[in-house]
Protein backbone atom coordinates (compact mmCIF):
# COMPACT_ATOMS: atom_id res chain seq x y z
CA UNK A 1 0.00 0.00 0.00
CA UNK A 2 1.41 3.41 -1.00
CA UNK A 3 0.78 6.34 1.38
CA UNK A 4 -1.70 8.71 -0.28
CA UNK A 5 0.26 11.79 0.75
CA UNK A 6 2.52 11.37 -2.29
CA UNK A 7 -0.15 11.33 -4.96
CA UNK A 8 -0.82 15.07 -5.05
CA UNK A 9 2.88 15.79 -5.68
CA UNK A 10 3.64 13.13 -8.26
CA UNK A 11 1.48 14.68 -10.98
CA UNK A 12 3.70 17.78 -11.04
CA UNK A 13 7.12 16.22 -10.59
CA UNK A 14 7.75 15.84 -14.32
CA UNK A 15 7.08 19.53 -14.79
CA UNK A 16 9.34 20.43 -11.87
CA UNK A 17 12.12 18.36 -13.35
CA UNK A 18 11.74 20.14 -16.67
CA UNK A 19 11.90 23.54 -14.99
CA UNK A 20 14.57 22.84 -12.42
CA UNK A 21 16.77 20.55 -14.45
CA UNK A 22 17.80 16.92 -14.25
CA UNK A 23 20.53 16.21 -11.69
CA UNK A 24 23.75 14.57 -12.81
CA UNK A 25 25.12 11.57 -10.98
CA UNK A 26 28.66 12.64 -10.07
CA UNK A 27 29.35 13.23 -6.39
CA UNK A 28 30.74 16.71 -7.06
CA UNK A 29 27.69 17.72 -9.08
CA UNK A 30 25.33 16.30 -6.49
CA UNK A 31 27.07 18.27 -3.76
CA UNK A 32 26.60 21.47 -5.76
CA UNK A 33 22.87 20.95 -6.23
CA UNK A 34 20.22 21.95 -3.71
CA UNK A 35 18.26 19.33 -1.84
CA UNK A 36 14.49 19.04 -1.90
CA UNK A 37 12.41 18.66 1.24
CA UNK A 38 9.02 17.24 1.94
CA UNK A 39 7.59 18.86 5.06
CA UNK A 40 4.70 16.73 6.24
CA UNK A 41 2.33 17.82 9.01
CA UNK A 42 -0.03 15.41 10.75
CA UNK A 43 -2.98 16.85 12.64
CA UNK A 44 -4.22 14.75 15.55
CA UNK A 45 -7.12 14.45 17.96
CA UNK A 46 -5.45 12.55 20.79
CA UNK A 47 -2.16 11.71 22.41
CA UNK A 48 -2.76 8.12 21.31
CA UNK A 49 -2.72 9.23 17.67
CA UNK A 50 0.49 11.15 18.26
CA UNK A 51 2.07 8.01 19.67
CA UNK A 52 0.90 5.93 16.70
CA UNK A 53 2.43 8.42 14.27
CA UNK A 54 5.72 8.37 16.17
CA UNK A 55 5.72 4.57 16.30
CA UNK A 56 5.03 4.37 12.57
CA UNK A 57 7.96 6.61 11.74
CA UNK A 58 10.31 5.08 14.28
CA UNK A 59 9.60 1.43 13.49
CA UNK A 60 8.54 1.46 9.84
CA UNK A 61 9.04 4.64 7.83
CA UNK A 62 12.42 5.94 9.03
CA UNK A 63 14.14 2.56 8.57
CA UNK A 64 12.57 2.24 5.10
CA UNK A 65 13.64 5.74 4.04
CA UNK A 66 17.13 5.06 5.36
CA UNK A 67 17.30 1.90 3.25
CA UNK A 68 16.68 4.14 0.23
CA UNK A 69 19.56 6.36 1.30
CA UNK A 70 17.25 9.13 2.51
CA UNK A 71 18.60 10.44 5.81
CA UNK A 72 18.43 12.03 8.27
CA UNK A 73 14.65 12.18 8.70
CA UNK A 74 13.33 14.65 11.25
CA UNK A 75 10.22 13.93 13.34
CA UNK A 76 9.04 16.67 15.69
CA UNK A 77 6.04 17.69 17.74
CA UNK A 78 4.97 20.91 19.41
CA UNK A 79 6.72 21.88 22.64
CA UNK A 80 3.65 22.07 24.85
CA UNK A 81 1.77 18.80 25.34
CA UNK A 82 -1.77 18.77 23.96
CA UNK A 83 -4.28 16.24 22.65
CA UNK A 84 -4.27 18.13 19.34
CA UNK A 85 -0.53 18.53 18.88
CA UNK A 86 0.69 18.32 15.32
CA UNK A 87 3.55 16.06 14.26
CA UNK A 88 6.03 17.51 11.75
CA UNK A 89 8.16 15.28 9.52
CA UNK A 90 11.07 16.62 7.46
CA UNK A 91 12.26 14.38 4.63
CA UNK A 92 15.37 15.43 2.65
CA UNK A 93 15.84 14.22 -0.93
CA UNK A 94 18.82 14.82 -3.17
CA UNK A 95 16.68 15.20 -6.30
CA UNK A 96 13.12 15.30 -7.60
CA UNK A 97 13.69 11.81 -8.99
CA UNK A 98 14.57 10.46 -5.55
CA UNK A 99 11.34 11.88 -4.18
CA UNK A 100 9.25 10.53 -7.05
CA UNK A 101 10.64 7.02 -6.56
CA UNK A 102 9.66 6.78 -2.89
CA UNK A 103 6.11 5.36 -3.25
CA UNK A 104 7.19 2.50 -5.52
CA UNK A 105 10.12 1.66 -3.27
CA UNK A 106 7.90 1.62 -0.19
CA UNK A 107 5.41 -0.61 -1.99
CA UNK A 108 8.20 -3.07 -2.81
CA UNK A 109 9.76 -3.03 0.66
CA UNK A 110 8.42 -6.12 2.45
CA UNK A 111 9.84 -5.12 5.83
CA UNK A 112 8.18 -1.71 5.60
CA UNK A 113 4.85 -3.16 4.49
CA UNK A 114 4.84 -5.53 7.44
CA UNK A 115 5.87 -2.92 10.01
CA UNK A 116 3.50 -0.25 8.64
CA UNK A 117 0.46 -2.43 7.90
CA UNK A 118 -1.65 -1.48 10.92
CA UNK A 119 -0.91 2.23 10.55
CA UNK A 120 -1.57 2.34 6.80
CA UNK A 121 -4.81 0.37 7.09
CA UNK A 122 -6.29 2.15 10.13
CA UNK A 123 -10.10 2.10 9.84
CA UNK A 124 -12.57 4.97 10.07
CA UNK A 125 -13.52 3.84 13.56
CA UNK A 126 -9.92 4.12 14.81
CA UNK A 127 -7.92 6.49 12.58
CA UNK A 128 -4.19 6.85 13.11
CA UNK A 129 -4.37 10.63 12.58
CA UNK A 130 -6.81 13.33 11.54
CA UNK A 131 -5.28 14.71 8.31
CA UNK A 132 -1.93 15.12 6.58
CA UNK A 133 -0.74 18.30 4.91
CA UNK A 134 2.41 18.27 2.83
CA UNK A 135 4.69 20.88 1.27
CA UNK A 136 7.48 20.33 -1.24
CA UNK A 137 10.43 22.71 -0.97
CA UNK A 138 13.74 23.35 -2.67
CA UNK A 139 16.74 24.42 -0.60
CA UNK A 140 18.16 27.92 -0.90
CA UNK A 141 21.38 28.29 -2.87
CA UNK A 142 22.70 29.96 0.28
CA UNK A 143 22.41 26.66 2.19
CA UNK A 144 21.90 23.81 -0.23
CA UNK A 145 21.87 20.93 2.23
CA UNK A 146 20.29 20.14 5.56
CA UNK A 147 22.56 20.36 8.61
CA UNK A 148 21.58 18.09 11.48
CA UNK A 149 22.48 19.49 14.92
CA UNK A 150 23.94 17.46 17.74
CA UNK A 151 21.93 15.95 20.56
CA UNK A 152 22.52 19.06 22.67
CA UNK A 153 19.81 20.82 20.65
CA UNK A 154 16.51 20.45 22.49
CA UNK A 155 14.38 23.20 20.96
CA UNK A 156 13.58 23.71 17.28
CA UNK A 157 11.91 26.72 15.73
CA UNK A 158 10.10 26.36 12.42
CA UNK A 159 9.28 29.62 10.66
CA UNK A 160 7.30 30.26 7.50
CA UNK A 161 7.53 33.72 5.92
CA UNK A 162 4.69 34.68 3.60
CA UNK A 163 5.28 37.20 0.80
CA UNK A 164 2.77 39.28 -1.18
CA UNK A 165 3.87 37.95 -4.60
CA UNK A 166 6.23 35.42 -6.13
CA UNK A 167 8.78 38.01 -7.22
CA UNK A 168 8.81 39.62 -3.80
CA UNK A 169 9.16 36.16 -2.25
CA UNK A 170 12.34 35.65 -4.26
CA UNK A 171 13.50 39.04 -3.00
CA UNK A 172 13.14 37.79 0.58
CA UNK A 173 15.22 34.74 -0.28
CA UNK A 174 17.86 37.06 -1.77
CA UNK A 175 17.85 38.94 1.53
CA UNK A 176 18.59 35.70 3.37
CA UNK A 177 21.39 34.85 0.97
CA UNK A 178 22.86 38.36 1.20
CA UNK A 179 23.67 38.05 4.87
CA UNK A 180 20.84 36.73 7.04
CA UNK A 181 21.97 33.11 6.81
CA UNK A 182 25.56 34.03 7.63
CA UNK A 183 24.51 36.06 10.66
CA UNK A 184 22.22 33.31 11.93
CA UNK A 185 25.13 30.89 11.85
CA UNK A 186 27.49 33.37 13.51
CA UNK A 187 25.18 34.13 16.44
CA UNK A 188 24.48 30.46 17.16
CA UNK A 189 20.95 30.04 15.79
CA UNK A 190 22.19 26.81 14.17
CA UNK A 191 19.99 26.69 11.05
CA UNK A 192 18.89 23.20 10.02
CA UNK A 193 17.45 24.02 6.58
CA UNK A 194 16.02 26.79 4.40
CA UNK A 195 13.51 26.04 1.67
CA UNK A 196 11.35 27.81 -0.92
CA UNK A 197 7.90 26.24 -1.18
CA UNK A 198 7.22 24.80 -4.63
CA UNK A 199 3.99 23.04 -3.68
CA UNK A 200 1.99 23.63 -0.51
CA UNK A 201 -0.04 26.05 1.57
CA UNK A 202 0.52 29.79 2.09
CA UNK A 203 2.39 30.30 -1.17
CA UNK A 204 4.41 32.26 -2.01
CA UNK A 205 6.43 31.50 1.06
CA UNK A 206 9.67 30.16 2.44
CA UNK A 207 10.24 27.93 5.45
CA UNK A 208 13.30 27.41 7.61
CA UNK A 209 14.30 25.82 10.90
CA UNK A 210 16.74 26.92 13.59
CA UNK A 211 17.54 25.25 16.90
CA UNK A 212 19.05 25.79 20.33
CA UNK A 213 20.17 24.04 23.49
CA UNK A 214 17.49 25.68 25.66
CA UNK A 215 14.67 28.18 25.19
CA UNK A 216 16.68 30.87 27.02
CA UNK A 217 19.80 30.31 24.93
CA UNK A 218 17.72 30.34 21.76
CA UNK A 219 16.25 33.73 22.72
CA UNK A 220 19.75 35.07 23.37
CA UNK A 221 20.82 33.96 19.92
CA UNK A 222 17.86 35.77 18.37
CA UNK A 223 18.80 38.88 20.35
CA UNK A 224 22.29 38.60 18.90
CA UNK A 225 20.82 38.36 15.43
CA UNK A 226 18.67 41.44 15.95
CA UNK A 227 21.70 43.44 17.11
CA UNK A 228 24.00 42.33 14.28
CA UNK A 229 25.21 45.19 12.03
CA UNK A 230 24.67 43.15 8.84
CA UNK A 231 21.05 42.46 9.79
CA UNK A 232 20.47 46.14 10.55
CA UNK A 233 21.91 47.08 7.16
CA UNK A 234 19.71 44.55 5.37
CA UNK A 235 16.64 45.66 7.30
CA UNK A 236 17.26 49.30 6.33
CA UNK A 237 17.99 48.55 2.66
CA UNK A 238 15.05 49.86 0.56
CA UNK A 239 15.36 47.04 -1.96
CA UNK A 240 14.10 44.60 0.70
CA UNK A 241 11.19 46.74 1.90
CA UNK A 242 7.81 45.02 2.36
CA UNK A 243 8.93 41.58 1.17
CA UNK A 244 6.86 39.86 3.89
CA UNK A 245 3.19 39.99 4.81
CA UNK A 246 3.21 37.56 7.72
CA UNK A 247 4.99 34.85 9.65
CA UNK A 248 3.98 31.48 11.08
CA UNK A 249 6.18 30.33 13.97
CA UNK A 250 6.07 26.94 15.70
CA UNK A 251 8.30 25.78 18.55
CA UNK A 252 9.09 22.08 18.31
CA UNK A 253 10.89 19.27 20.08
CA UNK A 254 12.20 15.96 18.79
CA UNK A 255 10.16 12.77 19.06
CA UNK A 256 11.78 9.41 19.64
CA UNK A 257 11.65 8.75 15.88
CA UNK A 258 13.73 11.76 14.87
CA UNK A 259 17.21 11.55 13.38
CA UNK A 260 17.60 15.35 13.39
Amino acid sequence: MIPRIFTHCLVVLAALTAVLGTPTRSAAADAAKPQYYELRVYTTQSEAQQQRINDYWQNAAVPAYNRMGIKPVGVFTEMEASATNKVYVLIPCDSVEVFAAIPAKLAADADYQKAAAEFLSAPKSNPAYDRIESSFLVAFDGMKHLVAPGQQATIFELRTYKSPSEGVGLNKIKMFESGEITVMKEVGLAPVFYGRTLIGANMPCLTYMTCGETADEHKKHWSGFGAAPIWKQLQADPQYKDNMIGMIKVMLKRTGASQI
